[in-house]
């Protein structure tokens, strides 16, 4: 497997499960993460906050860990990176008021370099002007945002994983083997495509 270059882009009270699994995990795989947050730098952390479903209409929130930033926001050029990988949460709800990180999300957009984003993460998608036309799952109160922003919502088991082209999205932490596994071959495919020389036309 070739080794990649992920930015993961994180906020105060980004899902703790959904920052702290995928940036573990896909650097046990061997990929270089580097989880960055507007307005600070590595060695800074952010609080993380449990979602958890607990027979609630909507999920309960919880005080979760301090996660250490590894890099700094201001420094990071994104066309370095092989992918973006965005966590769900509270934290979207306010970085998509963020211009940056919106230009960041279009970037890997456009390039067509692979996106995973899960649930709440939607929020920044609708926000950066990239759903259209794209089938993408989230946490079920975000299925309008994504529809609003021209997208189409997949009502997909909690558990489940939607890949439509570079963007691989889930509705919440519970789809985490499913999302990482599903990531990981649209990541795959895309260094495998980059490392091939284009043939020459005859």
């Amino acid at each position: 497997m070739a080794h990649a270059k992920l930015l993961m882009i994180v906020g105060d009270y980004a899902e703790d499960y959904e920052t702290m699994v995928p940036f573990q995990a896909l650097q046990m795989v061997g990929h270089t993460v580097d989880a960055v947050c507007p307005g600070k730098k590595a060695g800074q952390s952010v609080r993380t906050a449990i979602h958890d479903f607990e027979g609630d209409q909507t999920y309960s929130e919880k005080r979760g860990h301090n996660f250490t930033l590894n890099a700094t926001f201001a420094e990071i050029r994104p066309e370095d990176y092989d992918g973006l990988v965005l966590p769900g949460g509270r934290a979207p709800e306010y970085l998509r008021l963020d211009e940056n990180v919106l230009g960041i999300i279009r970037h890997f957009a456009k390039e067509q370099k692979p996106i995973a984003a899960i649930c709440h993460a939607a929020q920044l998608l609708a926000a950066a002007g990239v759903l259209k036309g794209r089938r993408v799952s989230a946490y079920p109160a975000c299925a309008p945002e994504v529809e609003l922003a021209g997208g189409s919502y997949a009502p997909v088991e909690m558990t489940a994983a939607v890949i439509d082209g570079n963007l691989v999205t889930a509705p919440a932490w519970p789809a985490h083997p499913a999302w990482l596994a599903k990531f990981l071959t649209v990541l795959n495919e895309h260094l495998a495509a980059r490392s091939t020389p284009a043939v020459a036309a005859r």
